[in-house]
């Protein structure tokens, strides 16, 4: 017996096939509520609008297809990191959405991202004298490089590939890093 799948579920899984065929300019709410068998007035309910429903499929395919690795330190973040930038290279229309969404609905989240509240962690963890604006000024940049509108931008700006884009992400990594103000303190591993 099938586990029933929520109209939210069954709208944004919907959305993620058409991603194959389409972008998601294309998918207009008519083409989707055909795909899922619903009214478009049923879509509207749960996604009053463009943005919404964009903000909804990115956080639906980032953890669906794209759900970050643990990390607990710095080596372990870059190493999530660059698995997910492969990820994004397999299957760049799910994340040209995450990088698009990114850009056009910052605020629609209120509660730190998951990936925010990791990279603090392994901060307190990895420099624990480090000041808490510093680690938030830190943790937003390490965020940024770790995005998948970093990897869009070098993959569209730069035509690199994951491998490349990992290289630039070190780099960043190891610059923002490197500017760490001298009273913090690393933990030694």
């Amino acid at each position: 017996m099938e586990e029933p799948v929520d109209t939210a579920t069954a709208i944004l899984a919907s959305a993620a096939v058409l991603l194959r065929e389409r972008t998601f300019d294309d998918i207009s709410y008519r083409v989707l509520a055909d795909e899922v068998g619903i009214s478009e007035r049923t879509i509207y309910r749960q996604y009053p609008t463009r943005p919404h429903l964009l903000a909804a499929l990115s956080n639906w395919i980032e953890q669906s297809c794209f759900p970050l690795p643990p990390f607990v330190t710095v080596p372990d973040f870059r190493a999530a990191v660059h698995e997910r930038f492969r990820a994004f290279d397999a299957s760049p229309a799910y994340a040209h959405v995450g990088a698009r969404a990114s850009a056009i609905s910052p605020t629609l989240d209120t509660e730190p991202a998951y990936i925010t509240r990791a990279i603090e962690a392994m901060l307190d963890v990895a420099a624990p004298t480090l000041n808490q604006r510093d680690r938030r000024r830190i943790a937003a940049s390490l965020r940024y490089f770790s995005s998948a509108m970093f990897w869009a931008r070098l993959r569209t700006g730069f035509d690199l590939d994951a491998g490349e884009i990992c290289d630039a992400f070190d780099r960043a990594v190891d610059t923002v890093l490197a500017k760490l103000p001298s009273s913090a303190t690393w933990a030694q591993p």
